[in-house]
């Protein structure tokens, strides 16, 4: 067995069990998840919406992040900004301490020598510190939900549009696109 799949690191099993496997995007996000824990002196993982994390990608990552920091989607503080990149901007509300973790460039390696190369470098020279690029998101709020018209399902209401005076969901409302070739 690989000495990378065998690392005696509890957190790093909890996260292969979580995902499902070891792979490098895992090891991304779990290395971002440790140095995101020292800078904002986190023991556990947050109980609510304590710390937030804005993803610039939906990659393997981000499942090593909702295990470790406690960032979900479900409860909020897990965004998604689709970028593309191996970025990430956190947040701590009792401190108001934010920044932004960008994956610096992996040197081109096969994927079982990158994922070892991942898990044995150190996180503090894996990522640039950034400055978070957007202000602390609000608050989850909880919307109140109206039946759209076109399809009948229940809709929460940010995701609802006016059309011809009837709410409409995104699926339904009939997109304005103006297009000059």
């Amino acid at each position: 067995m690989d000495a990378v799949f065998s690392i005696p690191d509890a957190l790093w099993q909890a996260c292969i069990d979580f995902h499902g496997h070891a792979c490098g995007g895992l090891a991304i996000g779990y290395q971002a998840s440790r140095y995101v824990m020292e800078l904002f002196a986190m023991e556990q993982p947050c109980v609510d919406e304590e710390v937030v994390c804005i993803a610039e990608n939906d990659a393997c990552g981000i499942d090593a992040i909702q295990l470790m920091l406690g960032c979900t989607l479900g409860k909020g503080n897990l965004l998604l900004r689709l970028r593309g990149k191996q970025a990430f901007s956190f947040y701590q509300r009792e401190t108001g301490q934010s920044l932004r973790l960008v994956l610096r460039a992996t040197p081109e390696k096969s994927r079982e020598e990158r994922l070892r190369w991942l898990m044995q470098s150190a996180y503090r020279d894996m990522f640039d510190v950034k400055p978070a690029l957007s202000p602390l998101p609000e608050l989850a709020r909880i919307f109140p939900a109206c039946r759209c018209a076109g399809c009948g399902e229940t809709t929460a209401e940010n995701y609802l549009r006016v059309h011809a005076g009837q709410y409409l969901c995104l699926d339904c409302y009939p997109q304005y696109k103006r297009i000059l070739d």
